[in-house]
């Protein structure tokens, strides 16, 4: 049997499951049912797959039925998020006495797991990548260069797992309750990259990119040059402010302003324009909580008491950024 993606949203699945119950057993948090709740919705989505086709019967209603019951799942998720389900409990950590003393014996030895995690990556991927035979065998013919990056990857994870629970000498659940503990410390921030995602397809199959460059040619001075650059490389972070992903933003953007006004009204180069728009849309990424990765997530793993610290520190950053890449867009472009 080869190894298969879908393995791996198991085992994302279980973990989630795993967290649910702890979460449900908890009873220092005020909001344990609705927290469980959550995250069990959630490990369930990741559960599923080709199999569970079979529960609701053959053909395409089927699928659409299938379909139907996962979108009901998330609403429901945005329904326990949006009205404060998720909270803190107790995670059975150690004092701050007995972390200090911990990390003065380990020394620079905690450095270890983590750096497990790349560079076990690294090895896994040049291995698969140079000795066809071994992925062969592992994953079976054909190319699988994203499957075998991911399994390399979880590899690594759990022998940072294996490595840092050695070191530390401490219960085999406390990673999963560490797990817990973030999870709950960024909330339904969490699944904002997989909703945004599918945002975007829904976007762009919904054609809002058409008429994006309808209002735009309407109601803005787009014969301007400088006003229809700037129009584009603004709208790319504002997009992106609102959906928290350049990549998803930049199909939408592009199609109603880039390549029916730059390109094809001003005769601009689209290579200087692709370049740059996704620069700008950068810009929109580092002021926003909707790019939870970069901007929640650094602030639960740090512990920071406001979780928008990040935000506010780079949104001057961002500001500046986007309004030198609307003048380098501007004299660039059309070189």
């Amino acid at each position: 049997m080869n190894f298969q993606l879908q393995y791996l949203y198991w085992l994302a699945g279980i973990i989630l499951l795993i967290v649910a119950v702890m979460s449900l057993r908890d009873r220092a948090n005020p909001r344990r049912f609705t927290t469980a709740l959550f995250w069990g919705l959630y490990g369930l989505v990741f559960m599923v797959g080709d199999w569970t086709y079979d529960l609701f019967g053959a053909g395409e209603e089927a699928r659409r039925l299938l379909h139907r019951v996962i979108g009901a799942l998330v609403v429901l998720m945005a329904l326990v998020a949006g009205l404060g389900g998720v909270r803190l409990g107790s995670y059975h950590q150690r004092t701050q006495q007995q972390r200090e003393e911990s990390a003065k014996r380990l020394g620079n030895r905690l450095f270890v797991p983590a750096l497990a995690i790349p560079v076990v990556t690294v090895i896994g991927v040049l291995l698969f990548n140079n000795i066809p035979a071994l992925q062969s065998a592992v994953f079976g013919p054909g190319n699988h260069s994203t499957l075998i990056t991911l399994f390399s990857m979880a590899l690594g994870v759990i022998l940072g797992g294996v490595i840092a629970v050695k070191m530390t000498h401490e219960r085999v659940a406390q990673p999963l309750q560490e797990a817990r503990r973030l999870l709950d410390s960024i909330g339904w921030a969490f699944i904002l990259p997989q909703i945004l995602a599918m945002l975007g397809l829904l976007f762009t199959s919904a054609g809002v990119g058409t008429a994006v460059a309808h209002l735009t040619q309407e109601y803005l001075a787009v014969d301007n040059r400088f006003i229809a650059v700037a129009v584009y490389a603004v709208g790319m972070a504002l997009l992106t402010m609102v959906m928290g992903n350049a990549f998803a933003a930049f199909p939408i953007i592009t199609a109603g302003v880039g390549i029916p006004i730059l390109v094809l009204q001003h005769g601009g180069n689209p290579a200087v324009m692709a370049a740059i728009g996704m620069f700008s849309g950068y810009c929109g990424t580092l002021m926003t909580p909707m790019a939870a990765n970069f901007n929640i997530v650094p602030a639960a793993l740090l512990e920071l008491p406001d979780r928008n610290a990040v935000i506010k520190m780079q949104v001057p950053t961002g500001v500046l950024l986007l309004t030198v890449n609307v003048f380098l867009l501007y004299f660039l472009m059309f070189l």
